[in-house]
């Protein structure tokens, strides 16, 4: 039983922790056109800039959780935040691209280790009576910190200057240095499992693979992409991950339970989550850099985008989570992936005419209202469709493969937009690839590159509005109308 202090306590560190990894991945899209002009970093290195990121964490974020069971809660949550913050001081002190990126991947090992701890934790001070209180607190005060981090950054760049970019990661460390104080002042020592092991090798493997994988993607976005690196990365790629499959079956502790993937439900719940949550996090790379570079429009503007979103899909979220209770997560789902691929729709459209105020933003609230659909039906599908013993784990595995949606999003969905970009401009009137920093040009090339610009959301944006009705029509046909185990 533990005092009202100390409960309070861990809410308040889980919610800062929390925050730190939200406010990372909402904040980063609109830095990254500063963070190029000011590291004069190529566009294959700035979506590296948060695929390493993402790498680490949807790669480790299994074992993290693991760890915690194994040698205690409170140290791995706290180690989490140590490393995430040490990361975030060499980022915010890096010189050069590669710096940043071997950095952000840090980061993101950090993460992995921090993210699974805080729902762990509430699990573990808070009676079960009081918990969906605690997690409804942690969960809107994060949602708070997600939507309002890309517009306090998004100020921080417009009014700071060239650098100013690199308080995003400053900023990092009083928060993480608060939570780690509460933690060891106030949390007492919970009782680590004392059996068990971490998946070392599969999360190495699996490591390597996505990030080959990643990279032969990054090769094919180049102006003049390399067929033979592009084949030896895929290769690479696809033998690690099929030795990563075959680790999974023959030790004692994986990382993946193999025999998830023949529960039907879970296959469904995973294949949804994948292609949804893919368009989601390839749609919102894009979009600021096309506000800030095409629409010019002022950084804050750019990091105001995701206030709509975050708003609409708490109201939505709570009101899903009875719905999926009394009709069953089928409809719920459905309708939220084709909503969110409608407003996909708009965006494209919304960038065509320019237009932010009556197009880009209630466009992005409509993508609230569709993911608000989406996430608590998700979750409670995922989380029944097998054993009470194994929800833990089938949880893990769906966090994971939204992450992993997300780091090939970057990668595969940069593709798309250069390639349309190329095919938009003439070289001789616009120098540079897609995304680079504009340079002095005449008023022709100036119309010509922002035309280019557009055209390359809008292939995104398109990319992204049919994958999520992809998405809507797996909803309709793998998912139950009733939650029940498989």
């Amino acid at each position: 039983m533990f005092a009202s202090s100390q409960r309070i306590a861990v809410l308040i560190a889980t919610v800062l922790a929390s925050s730190l990894g939200f406010i990372d991945g909402s904040v980063l899209p609109v830095a990254i056109p500063a963070i190029r002009s000011s590291l004069g970093a190529g566009f294959g290195e700035a979506q590296w800039i948060v695929n390493a990121y993402m790498l680490l964490l949807s790669s480790l974020i299994l074992v993290g959780g693991a760890a915690g069971d194994r040698f205690g809660q409170r140290e791995t949550f706290a180690g989490g935040i140590a490393a995430f913050c040490l990361a975030s001081i060499g980022c915010a002190l890096a010189a050069s691209p590669s710096q940043l990126i071997a950095l952000r991947a840090i980061q993101g090992a950090g993460a992995a280790f921090m993210i699974p701890g805080s729902l762990a934790l509430i699990a573990r001070t808070y009676e079960s009576k009081e918990r969906g209180r605690a997690i409804g607190i942690w969960s809107m005060a994060s949602g708070i910190a997600s939507a309002f981090g890309p517009i306090i950054g998004g100020f921080l760049i417009e009014t700071g200057g060239p650098e100013a970019w690199r308080w995003i990661f400053w900023l990092n460390l009083p928060i993480g240095l608060i939570a780690l104080a509460l933690l060891f002042a106030h949390t007492p020592r919970l009782a680590a499992k004392q059996d068990g092991g971490l998946d070392l090798v599969g999360a190495l493997l699996v490591t390597i693979g996505l990030g080959a994988l990643a990279l032969g993607l990054t090769y094919a976005s180049d102006a003049q992409p390399g067929v033979l690196r592009i084949a030896l990365a895929f290769l690479a790629g696809a033998a690690a991950l099929m030795l990563f499959w075959i680790w999974e079956g023959q030790t004692k502790a994986p990382m993946l339970p193999r025999f998830l993937f023949t529960l039907p439900v879970f296959n469904g719940a995973n294949l949804l989550t994948f292609f949804l949550y893919f368009s989601l996090a390839g749609a919102l790379f894009f979009l600021p850099t096309t506000l800030i570079e095409a629409l010019r429009l002022p950084e804050a503007f750019a990091g105001s985008v995701f206030l709509p979103f975050t708003v609409t899909m708490s109201v939505m979220g709570a009101y899903a989570g009875r719905l999926t209770d009394r009709i069953g997560p089928r409809l719920p789902l459905t309708l939220g992936a084709g909503i969110t691929g409608l407003s996909f729709l708009g965006l494209g459209l919304a960038a065509i005419l320019q237009a932010f105020w009556l197009g880009i933003l209630p466009a992005m609230a409509v993508m609230g209202i569709g993911m608000g659909l989406v996430v608590s039906p998700l979750t409670t599908t995922v989380m029944t469709a097998t054993e009470d013993a194994l929800a833990g784990t089938a949880s893990g595995v769906n966090n994971g493969v939204a992450r992993i949606a997300g780091l090939f999003a970057v990668a595969c969905l940069g593709v798309v937009a250069s390639l349309a970009y190329r095919l938009c401009i003439d070289p001789a009137l616009v120098p540079g690839g897609y995304g680079e920093p504009m340079v002095p040009m005449d008023p022709a090339a100036l119309v010509m590159r922002t035309s280019a610009l557009i055209t390359a959301f809008l292939s995104v944006a398109l990319s992204a509005a049919l994958l999520s009705f992809l998405s809507a029509y797996i909803g309709w046909r793998m998912l139950p109308t009733k939650a029940k185990r498989s």
